[in-house]
């Protein structure tokens, strides 16, 4: 099979599982383009620049194949990043882990306290003041209850009932993650293929293909258990270098950098 064959197969199987998520989410084939066309314009603009180029309509009309007139349309336009479900999805778990990890929120054996809304100390508006910015701490504390993290107690105490945040119900938040956390593997991929000069990323996978149905409760018990505990450790290594949580750490630059873990599933009877 000819590099190319192996690259559109690829795609394939990369692309099904999206449209399915496509398809549940009403978004058709056309719309798909309309979002489409202007990645490749941006992309094939920044490929250009880094060549020493000028990205020109014509240049970017060369590369994407998209005629001219439409590349100076989708330029004109301008890019709209709307970074409301990001912000308030890193911020929410930013506060669960702070509820965790500090000393302050948490007892000697490390397990969460039950903290009070604002009427002692420490309390819930505290936390979400150390760790979330000017975001209220009504709005955390109503997300937080929705995707059942934060049990609200009978005395009107909070009780951290999951150690980590996915959002559970809110559709554009759990979207917005799909974007990211796709996105981050296929940046790790594409560095490990094509940066040879570059130290590869670590990027790992266990996979068997023919497993009973009944070990698979067990494995998924199994995998939230020690990646949970991976993450944490995580955590805590990050969170020690990072100067929005410690404003004092020295260096140069900005970086981004994390690590990913997920469980996945098939029925290869399908396949």
């Amino acid at each position: 099979m000819s590099q190319h064959n192996i690259f559109f197969s690829a795609i394939k199987k990369l692309l099904k599982p999206l449209v399915r998520i496509l398809l549940q989410n009403g978004i058709l084939y056309g719309a798909l383009l309309d979002i489409i066309k202007p990645i490749y314009i941006q992309v094939a603009s920044e490929n250009i620049a880094k060549s020493g180029k000028k990205p020109t309509k014509s240049r970017i009309s060369t590369i994407t194949g998209i005629p001219r007139k439409e590349v100076q349309r989708l330029m004109d336009l301008g890019d709209v990043d709307d970074v409301w479900a990001f912000e308030r999805y890193n911020r929410a778990a930013r506060v669960v882990s702070g509820w965790v990890r500090d000393a302050q929120f948490s007892d000697k054996q490390h397990q969460p306290l039950i903290l009070s809304y604002d009427r002692k100390t420490p309390s819930f508006v505290e936390l979400v003041a150390a760790f979330s910015g000017d975001i209220p701490a009504r709005t955390i504390l109503d997300e937080l209850i929705e995707a059942e993290v934060v049990r609200k107690l009978q005395n009107g105490d909070l009780q951290l009932i999951k150690r980590a945040y996915i959002p559970t119900s809110v559709e554009s938040e759990k979207l917005g993650i799909l974007g990211r956390d796709v996105a981050g593997l296929l940046n790790t991929i594409g560095h490990n293929i094509y940066q040879k000069e570059n130290r590869p990323h670590f990027q790992r996978k266990v996979f068997y293909d023919n497993l009973p149905e009944e070990f698979i409760p067990e494995l998924k018990e199994f995998i939230e258990t020690h990646a949970q505990e991976l993450m944490e450790k995580m955590v805590d290594k990050m969170s020690a270098n990072d100067r929005d949580t410690n404003p004092a750490i020295e260096g140069t630059g900005r970086r981004a950098a994390g690590l990913g873990v997920y469980y996945f599933e098939e029925d290869t009877d399908q396949e």
